[in-house]
């Protein structure tokens, strides 16, 4: 599936930057920089001072082949600290045909490099202007799997369906997504100097509106797994890393008032890495509740509490600590924060985002396999971020 959808990405970019077709293509970008600060963790950086490693630039755009085929691409340049790989990077870039059509049934069928469009956000997060805030809540949202969640190499399809009941949206995915040397040291931690690749992700989702109601529900199901090829130098071994989650959520729109959330349970299986024989089998939970009320057409305000544990059978992190010896603190075994902030539109195509969020432990903090206890060495911190967007 990868070597295919890596020749289909090539044609679909050769085609895309052709010349002849630019009379049929639909351009749109955006700017962001801003400000960001995450004092008593290594959110940001390792010295908790403020920097500028809050840079969005990207180029997408829409390629009508014909009347049913589209080609839909984005290229961004990304500087976020730790928590992402800095550089540039191809977000997404498949073929849409649009393959059924009718009154009550619509259905299209996405070939290349996918975009994730099962959660609530995920489809949206690449583009700041779209995003309900600078940084996204991070019990689902997990930056440092940012460029692993936004897509893969693959095939999806979408159907929508209306009848009495409302409208549904059934999405399925599966493919598979490059993991650099970077990415690795996130995920796993910067001691490692193997291969880490991930095997395959395959996703389900399926949403309602009920009729002539503002109230939306989902159910996400994920199924992945990695692999890790260990280098002969270092201490650790080959393993795999599976991961599976259930997702729920739920949004309920006003004329003024957007209500959101998202709760989901993530079953981690370690096969390996520390000893040949090592496994690990756990539970984690996680969630967030997301208020955003639109002052008037320029400004909008949100307010969030984000909640998530690596372990449901160890919510304070204790067992953690004990397994352990102590050198990992228990505020590494959960993560929660209350945040909030505005956003005001001095004009259609510049937006200037503000927020504060206030977090206790370090679970959602990269890496995770092998947690950073030296630059994380608060259990209590902040993070203040200030973006100015522009979009043309």
């Amino acid at each position: 599936m990868n070597n295919t959808a890596n020749a289909v990405a090539a044609a679909l970019l050769a085609l895309w930057l052709s010349p002849a077709s630019a009379a049929d293509i639909d351009w749109n970008g955006f700017i962001a920089q801003g400000l960001i600060k995450a004092p008593g963790s290594g959110f940001v950086n390792s010295s908790g001072d403020t920097s500028a490693e809050l840079t969005e630039l990207g180029l997408n755009s829409r390629l009508r082949v014909a009347p049913a085929w589209h080609i839909s691409g984005q290229l961004v340049y990304l500087d976020g600290g730790n928590r992402y790989p800095s550089g540039l990077r191809l977000d997404y870039l498949f073929l849409d045909w649009y393959f059924h059509n009718s009154a009550d049934l619509q259905a299209n069928l996405y070939l290349g490099r996918i975009k994730n469009q099962h959660w609530l956000y995920s489809s949206t997060r690449d583009v700041p202007f779209t995003r309900p805030s600078i940084v996204l809540p991070q019990s689902v949202y997990f930056d440092a799997f940012r460029d692993i969640a936004v897509g893969s190499d693959g095939a999806a399809l979408q159907a929508r369906h209306y009848n009495s009941l409302g409208d549904f949206t059934f999405n399925w995915s599966i493919g598979t997504t490059p993991v650099s040397a970077q990415q690795s040291e996130l995920l796993l931690g910067n001691a490692i100097s193997g291969k880490l690749k991930m095997d395959f992700d395959h996703q389900a989702s399926l949403y309602w509106q009920p009729d002539l109601s503002r109230f939306s529900f989902g159910m996400v199901l994920l199924d992945s797994k990695f692999s890790y090829r260990a280098s002969e130098t270092e201490p650790f071994y080959a393993s795999d890393f599976s991961v599976s989650r259930v997702m729920l959520n739920m949004r309920y729109q006003l004329e003024k008032w957007e209500f959101s959330s998202e709760i989901q349970q993530e079953r981690l299986q370690v096969d390996g890495f520390f000893s040949p024989l090592f496994r690990q089998d756990q539970l984690g939970q996680g969630g967030y509740i997301m208020a955003q009320y639109r002052q008037s057409p320029q400004l909008r305000w949100f307010a969030m509490l984000d909640y998530s544990v690596a372990n449901k059978d160890d919510r304070r992190g204790q067992q953690l600590s004990e397994n352990s010896g102590g050198t990992v603190p228990a505020y590494f075994g959960y993560q929660q924060s209350v945040a909030g902030g505005l956003s005001y539109d001095i004009s259609r195509s510049l937006r200037l985002s503000a927020e504060i969020h206030w977090v206790e432990g370090a679970g959602r903090l990269s890496p995770v396999i092998l947690p950073d206890v030296v630059t994380n060495r608060h259990k209590y911190w902040q993070l203040y971020a200030l973006q100015l967007t522009y979009r043309f």
